[in-house]
């Protein structure tokens, strides 16, 4: 699991509860179930809130009358039904709303067809309400086969078994189960997860697990009886492994940066909508391979220089290194210089007499209109031919993106190629078009392989994969190209040719063109005799 980030510390005593029963179709064991929750759970201020799913039988009636016939019942006691069925997850949904627009503190999930002992809840409530854990599920699979003992049937305890180490070698976790109804959640972290957008069935609940994952919250399990009765099960069971799986597969992809799913996104910081974000905050594998291709000692132009990081590299080479962003760096020293500019603002000015060489790594695709930025560039730098530009894209034509678009898919990711903050996305012949129609030449060009250190970490298996990709790429590189990288140079204007053909040359016969010389056309001798 991830670092472990605290949420919120309550005392014992102060904690709100809300004993959350989802109930379908439980009109024999609701009652029951109801005197089961314990006394105990009276050192907190308690409620319970049974939420019938719009079941056919009489759930919703039995438990209205147990609340009239009980008027001394421990609890304040609530019970809704819903207009219409809403699935376990919509039903659960509901019910996490229903905890955080009445401020409670704690929800205990659990099922009124007495699958889950109620008994086991203070246990479980314990080390939330003392500011020990954010989320707590009791397990019915860490000890042995007790599971078994209690009737869960075979292939059901298997099935649990796989699916749940399937699931933690998607999530780098180590849970023991994945699948138990007996669940509780500080009302805190509800609040920071993005539940609404989870699925409506029966998968729901493994969706909200990888949301506690990805939101760095602690967790705890602790045993629990196994109680299997007469009750009918409402699962496919096919069905609900496969979506389990499918939804393990789709978070772990979004941890890899090959997708988007909102539901996923726990970052707690907003996206910027500006060329900073995600802009260089970590130098991937294309960025160093356009690195190889800087002369020590070089007069450096950085457009989108973020966190310096390109540029303190760059200074250990003996380079000079000038930045230009919307925001300086916060780490003092990292630059030579500075200048503060918004590049999506094509009115700005440069003074680039003494640079050597100017950098876009990963600039053009966050841009709100690139073309109109290049013109401006174009303007700025073809009086000064010697200047060069070295450019890094993402190549949206790269396997990955193919093989998606092949099975249906077309997922944005929190970083790489499909980052959602890109405006453009370009191939290796849209990257060179878009820089010859605003004025440039391309020197040449260049690919890079995946980032999969990000992937897979700076491991054994992360550097086999990028040797493998780099000898792909020299096979086709508009296939196997994940970073697409150009060398140009600014194309002289029409107006500084005509400037040339008019102007007037030296004693030997060469014009002045700073982008080469010519030798003039001699006017026609006529016949020595």
């Amino acid at each position: 699991m991830p670092s472990e980030k605290p949420i919120a510390r309550m005392k014992d005593s102060t904690a709100r509860v809300l004993v959350l029963m989802i109930s379908y179709n439980a009109e024999k064991t609701i009652e029951s179930v109801l005197q089961r929750i314990p006394l105990e759970l009276n050192i907190y201020q308690t409620d319970v809130l049974v939420l019938d799913d719009a079941s056919p039988d009489n759930t919703t009636k039995v438990a209205r009358e147990f609340k009239e016939s009980n008027p001394d019942y421990p609890f304040s006691l609530t019970v809704l039904s819903n207009p219409v069925n809403q699935n376990i997850g919509g039903n659960i949904k509901l019910g996490f709303y229903y905890a955080i627009k009445n401020e409670y503190d704690i929800v205990c999930l659990i099922h009124g067809d007495g699958q889950y002992a109620p008994e086991e809840l203070p246990k479980l409530v314990a080390p939330i309400a003392s500011g020990e854990a954010d989320t707590v599920f009791g397990s019915r699979m860490m000890e042995g086969f007790r599971a078994l003992r209690g009737g869960m049937p075979f292939y059901k305890f298997v099935g649990n078994k796989i699916l749940t180490w399937i699931e933690n070698r998607m999530l780098g976790s180590n849970l023991s189960e994945f699948h138990t109804g007996l669940r509780l959640y500080s009302v805190d972290l509800l609040k920071r997860i993005p539940f609404q957008h989870n699925s409506n069935d029966f998968h729901f609940e493994t969706e909200i697990i990888f949301q506690v994952h990805y939101a760095g919250c602690r967790f705890r399990e602790y045993p629990i009886p196994t109680f299997y009765g007469d009750e009918i099960s409402h699962v496919n069971g096919f069905k609900y492994a496969w979506n389990t799986v499918v939804q393990a597969a789709l978070g772990r992809a979004q941890e890899l940066g090959l997708c988007y799913q909102r539901k996923f996104d726990l970052s707690e910081k907003d996206h910027k909508d500006n060329y900073l974000v995600p802009n260089k905050s970590v130098l991937n594998n294309t960025h160093h391979s356009a690195l190889t291709r800087v002369a020590d000692g070089t007069h450096i132009l950085d457009f989108g220089s973020a966190a310096g990081l390109v540029g303190e590299q760059l200074r250990k080479r003996g380079c000079k290194v000038t930045g230009l962003d919307a925001a300086a760096p916060e780490q003092d020293g990292v630059l030579d210089e500075f200048i503060v500019a918004d590049l999506n603002d094509h009115s700005f000015k440069i003074d680039l007499t003494d640079i050597d060489l100017i950098l876009l790594f990963d600039i053009v695709n966050h841009l709100h209109k690139p073309e109109q930025f290049l013109e401006r560039l174009h303007q700025c730098t073809h009086t000064n031919p010697k200047i060069r530009l070295l450019v890094t894209a993402g190549n949206i034509g790269f396997f990955v993106n193919r093989l998606q678009l092949l099975f249906g898919f077309f997922n944005y990711g929190k970083r790489g190629i499909l980052a959602p903050s890109h405006t453009r996305l370009l191939t290796f012949a849209s990257s060179k078009r878009l820089f010859e129609e605003a004025g440039f030449q391309v020197i040449d060009v260049g690919a890079a392989p995946a980032p999969y250190q990000f992937a897979f970490g700076d491991t054994w298996f992360s550097r086999l994969l990028t040797t493998i990709n780099k000898a792909l790429i020299r096979v086709n590189k508009n296939f196997f190209g994940y970073g697409i990288i150009l060398e140009l140079k600014p194309a002289p204007t029409l107006s500084h040719l005509l400037e040339v053909a008019e102007g007037v040359t030296n004693a030997d016969g060469l014009d002045h063109d700073p982008y080469g010389p010519r030798r003039k056309e001699q006017a026609p001798q006529g016949d020595k005799k």
